[in-house]
């Protein structure tokens, strides 16, 4: 994530944001059952760390970064994770991971830099493996109610840029 506005939304809520969620996402236990015990995963975009938080228990080693400072600071104190602050486009590991987490936070990113990060996903993944992430559909980009850049894609669009 680049946008400046969305960055500073976040710095500016990250302890309400952090507060917001409790509990992982419902989304993390059926794509963990696809792994192997204790592989590495990349959280990108950790936020409080409550999904990094599942994975340990779980089990796996886990590198949840996020690009606010704040968040990572609520991951590290709140459940004892080394999160660090890390901003999509700077993702540079090659065949570091066995798994990419993304949940809720690709949605972020301009449709013009996505096939970049997207690119640097695939390249830090180790063969055979695995990458989630969620967007909310829509038919374009443009800011949400908070005024944070949001992609809304369409199934086509996304099914494009990943191939």
């Amino acid at each position: 994530m680049t946008d400046r506005a969305t960055l500073a939304w976040y710095c500016a809520n990250a302890a309400r944001y952090a507060q917001a969620f409790d509990g992982h996402s419902r989304h993390l236990d059926p794509f963990l059952d696809r792994l192997a015990p204790g592989v590495l995963i990349l959280e990108l975009g950790c936020g409080s760390g409550r999904d990094a938080r599942r994975m340990v228990e779980r089990g796996f080693a886990v590198d949840p970064t996020d690009a606010t400072p704040g968040l990572a600071a609520i991951a590290r104190a709140r459940f004892g994770l080394p999160a660090r602050v890390m901003r999509f486009d700077e993702l540079d590991a090659t065949d570091g991971y066995d798994a990419v987490w993304a949940h809720a936070c690709l949605l972020h990113v301009a449709r013009i830099e996505l096939p970049d990060v997207l690119a640097a996903i695939r390249r830090a993944l180790r063969t055979g493996g695995w990458h989630f992430a969620n967007y909310k559909l829509g038919d374009g980009e443009g800011r949400d109610p908070l005024g944070r850049l949001t992609n809304f894609a369409d199934e086509s669009w996304l099914d494009a840029t990943y191939r």
